[in-house]
């Protein structure tokens, strides 16, 4: 078959779909990627895949909208798919209505988390509503990241097969090394002594680095924080310089570390000791995948993915979102106890490996597909 898989950014791309772009690959289909530009494209182009640029946008602006649409019709029509598999909510949306008008005869959408789940004013989440249930009328197989939001979109008409797949990671990258734990840690002044805590996001609001950083004052001063990420380009809402120059102050150089954008990830995980993700709305993050299958116990909000993710007490602490006192419990708790630590980082590699292995993974979702 000749498939397109389209997404909005090229981080997207690069860190959701590829894997999935090489599986389908294997099977012998040609595969052809569609997102916006970005210089992340750079490793599935050395891969040897096709990746074609559209100016789409992460808006609500019509106009910008209106070219991304016709853009994908125009290519659509010349390309003869057999299938488009869209991804995110603005891009997916566009794109599953491109493919239909262009007369694709397979469409599928992967939903990684419903706008209208999120956190915001009630006309966006009712037209969020509206705009899923319109994609899903034209969307062949309808898959989602996590169990409640396949059940959000049987029970609000969206789609009534629903399925989800889940995410998933590779248990060769991401496991424990403890070459690369101690290499890192010494680049970076920790002791054995400290407790490191990591946490892997785009620097945006939603995904709680007020809460984390403030959390982190309340902490015992062997806890050690690590922020891996970067703000996009086409991220939105308020910038966060002004929380970390006062953490910065509070905790020092020592127990506050901005590593950035890193490409060493795994290394990064392998080298401490608890995974946070204090996030006010998610799909089924990857991030904490990636950290149960190193071993880390995770401590999370109690929110839609994340909750799939950590069995609160067993493999980690699930808290409240938006708040940093219960945060600063838990990493507080799991600091004081590195045997517990260790059971539950343990208990997460079990069931990461069971639930999250990115060839099970990939493999469920090219089924579905029909690929």
């Amino acid at each position: 078959m000749k498939i397109c898989e389209l997404t909005n950014v090229d981080f997207s791309l690069r860190h959701f779909l590829l894997p999935l772009m090489r599986g389908l690959r294997d099977r012998g289909h040609e595969v052809v990627g569609v997102c916006a530009e970005g210089p992340l494209l750079d490793v599935p182009r050395a891969e040897g895949f096709r990746i074609e640029a559209m100016p789409l946008a992460r808006s609500l602006n019509p106009m910008p909208q209106a070219r991304a649409f016709h853009a994908m019709y125009d290519f659509f029509r010349r390309e003869k798919f057999d299938l488009v598999h869209a991804h995110m909510p603005i891009s997916g949306l566009l794109g599953r209505l491109a493919a239909k008008a262009a007369g694709v005869p397979h469409i599928a959408y992967t939903c990684h988390g419903f706008l209208f789940n999120q956190p915001g004013p009630w006309w966006r989440r009712s037209l969020s509503r509206h705009l899923e249930r319109l994609g899903g009328r034209v969307t062949d197989t309808f898959l989602t990241v996590s169990e409640e939001e396949a059940a959000d979109a049987r029970r609000l008409h969206i789609h009534p097969v629903a399925t989800a797949v889940l995410n998933g990671r590779s248990p060769a990258v991401f496991h424990p090394d403890s070459a690369a734990r101690a290499a890192i840690r010494s680049a970076f002044g920790s002791t054995d002594e400290d407790c490191v805590v990591t946490t892997v996001s785009r620097l945006v609001r939603h995904k709680g680095h007020p809460e984390l950083l403030r959390a982190m004052e309340a902490t015992p001063d062997n806890t050690v924080l690590w922020v891996v990420g970067e703000r996009l380009a086409s991220d939105h809402g308020e910038d966060l310089e002004a929380d970390f120059a006062r953490a910065a102050a509070a905790l020092g150089s020592r127990r506050l570390k901005r590593l950035g954008y890193r490409h060493d990830i795994a290394a990064i995980l392998a080298a401490s000791d608890v995974f946070c993700l204090p996030s006010h709305f998610e799909g089924l993050p990857m991030s904490i995948i990636e950290a149960m299958l190193t071993g880390l116990p995770v401590v999370a909000t109690d929110i839609r993915g994340p909750r799939e993710q950590v069995r609160d007490g067993e493999t980690g602490l699930l808290v409240p979102p938006m708040t940093d006192a219960p945060l600063a419990q838990a990493l507080s708790r799991l600091a004081a106890e590195p045997a517990l630590r260790a059971r539950m980082g343990a208990a997460g590699r079990a069931m990461a490996l069971d639930r999250f292995d990115e060839a099970k993974v990939i493999g469920r979702t090219m089924d579905l597909l029909g690929a």
